[in-house]
């Protein structure tokens, strides 16, 4: 694999901003890791970081480069400080950075694959809920999301008795009313169509966000959206992401190498 950090000027945000990326290369096999590539452009993961994180997160915490190298599957993770993924009401537009920006930037830096059945999005905690929100308000990029320990009911996480949302990152993000219809996960899924990609929901059950993934999966469930459960031990912790990751890998429709 190669891992590039890259810092780069963007349009959205209008400052600089970085992102970690992973590209596979068959050529840069080394003892216990071997490369892989699939034929044409790869496939890529946009893999998304929790609200204390930033784009080298992943690497640094998990093994990542160590499961994707034999996938033949490049791997995008930007950075978006705490903003929930959205254009926030007091700060900036990284909604738009996300979704709109941030793939051509990626394409026109690197060979990536720009078919629907070759791109896939996950990340955790912020993260879980940035994939499945972009997932649902985008049907038709991707071919799977997964959620690990998402914050998918944010709606209800603003007031939640005992962990709510930092006020002040709410400001930041939504100002001083409740989040807008299109940040909602669970009210999108009333408006989701009939050619979803496939969805993944995974959380622990000792987590404080496993309730909201409850509430999440059932809302979807009533709903007849299909995905795909793993609710078992766990806390909100990166031993439980690490291997979580690799279930979500291993579910992945990839094109194998």
């Amino acid at each position: 694999m190669a891992r590039i950090r890259c810092d780069f000027f963007s349009a959205a945000l209008g400052m600089g901003t970085s992102m970690t990326v992973l590209l596979p290369d068959a050529g840069a096999a080394g003892i216990g890791m071997p490369g892989a590539v699939t034929d044409g452009d790869p496939p890529v993961l946009y893999l998304l970081h929790g609200l204390t994180d930033d784009d080298t997160v992943w690497t640094r915490r998990t093994s990542i480069e160590r499961y994707v190298a034999p996938l033949g599957l490049a791997v995008v993770m930007p950075q978006v400080q705490r903003s929930f993924y959205c254009d926030e009401a007091h700060g900036n537009r990284y909604w738009t950075f996300l979704t709109e920006e941030l793939p051509e930037v990626c394409r026109s830096f690197f060979r990536l694959s720009a078919r629907r059945e070759d791109t896939f999005v996950a990340g955790l905690s912020m993260g879980g809920y940035g994939a499945v929100k972009w997932a649902l308000r985008h049907p038709d990029r991707f071919a799977a999301a997964a959620s690990l320990s998402g914050a998918l009911d944010v709606v209800r996480r603003r007031d939640h008795p005992t962990r709510p949302v930092d006020p002040a990152v709410w400001h930041t993000v939504w100002g001083d009313q409740p989040a807008p219809k299109h940040d909602d996960t669970v009210g999108l899924l009333d408006r989701a169509g009939a050619d979803l990609p496939a969805l993944y929901v995974a959380c622990g059950t000792e987590d404080f966000l496993h309730e909201d993934n409850v509430r999440f999966v059932d809302a979807a469930r009533r709903r007849g959206v299909p995905l795909t459960v793993d609710f078992g031990p766990g806390d909100h912790e990166w031993g439980y992401w690490d291997a979580r990751i690799q279930d979500v890998l291993a579910w992945l429709p990839l094109r194998r190498p």
